[in-house]
């Protein structure tokens, strides 16, 4: 199984319990191939740069997922039947990038510690006149 990340874009949604439902559905139609959601990433509404099929805006939602290679093409070709979504894009996660990514944001979260430990030792630090 291979992990990959599927780019929502939904134009109409309706409120919070429609939404819920909606994301509810995009994660069984991955369970229903065989596939494991493994996180959801509710990104909110945006509008867009430039009007697109008369569209202004759209709510934005990304589905990080394990699955067979051989069954996203099946996966595409059933989220082109619903109508509720405007855009997707499927990308394949690479591991060795993810480890990268995950490494740098580690050493800085420990950059930023040390610096607001620093911050922090320099202000109780007693002032000598």
């Amino acid at each position: 199984m291979k992990q990959y990340d599927a780019h929502f874009i939904f134009v109409q949604t309706g409120r919070e319990e429609a939404w819920a439902k909606t994301i509810e559905r995009m994660q069984g139609e991955i369970t229903r191939i065989g596939g494991k959601v493994l996180g959801t990433e509710d990104l909110g509404k945006k509008t867009f740069a430039r009007p697109q099929q008369k569209k202004e805006s759209g709510t934005y939602l990304t589905i990080r997922f394990e699955l067979d290679p051989a069954k996203v093409n099946e996966l595409r070709a059933r989220y082109a039947l619903i109508e509720e979504i405007f855009r997707l894009q499927i990308l394949a996660i690479d591991p060795i990038v993810e480890m990268k990514l995950s490494k740098q944001a580690a050493e800085k979260k420990a950059r930023e510690e040390a610096a607001a430990q620093q911050a922090a030792a320099e202000a109780t630090a007693p002032v000598e006149a």
